[in-house]
């Protein structure tokens, strides 16, 4: 089963400078694990919203709005996908999570992904 692990964002996450290269390492490090352990599919960890654009389509029209987008609460600061054999297995790899470690505030979603028989 292939799972998509979103990385809700937060106020360090939207800074430019969001991590120290400890946490780099770590997370390099983790990365390399699951790949070893032959469960990564891929990981990307975005740049803050202040470098994207919003594109929008309402009655036929579109519009864009370009970053910061410090209004929404849904900010997502990276993509993970995994193929394990449950949902608890994910959690289990999303729990080693060098970002989830001392005294921290983050929020993880996994999802299931949909083959679209693609």
């Amino acid at each position: 089963m292939r799972f998509v692990i979103l990385r809700k964002s937060d106020a360090t996450m939207e800074s430019e400078t969001p991590a120290g290269p400890e946490l780099f390492e770590a997370m390099k490090q983790y990365d390399d694990e699951m790949r070893k352990a032959g469960v990564l599919v891929a990981v990307e960890r975005l740049q803050p919203t202040a470098q994207g654009t919003r594109v929008r389509l309402s009655g036929g029209q579109f519009t864009t709005v370009d970053g910061p987008f410090t209004e929404s609460k849904e900010l997502i600061a990276g993509v993970t996908m995994i193929e394990v054999g449950s949902k608890e297995e994910a959690i289990v790899w999303i729990k080693r999570c060098p970002t989830l470690r001392g005294d921290v505030e983050a929020e993880y979603e996994i999802r299931p992904v949909l083959d679209c028989g693609i």
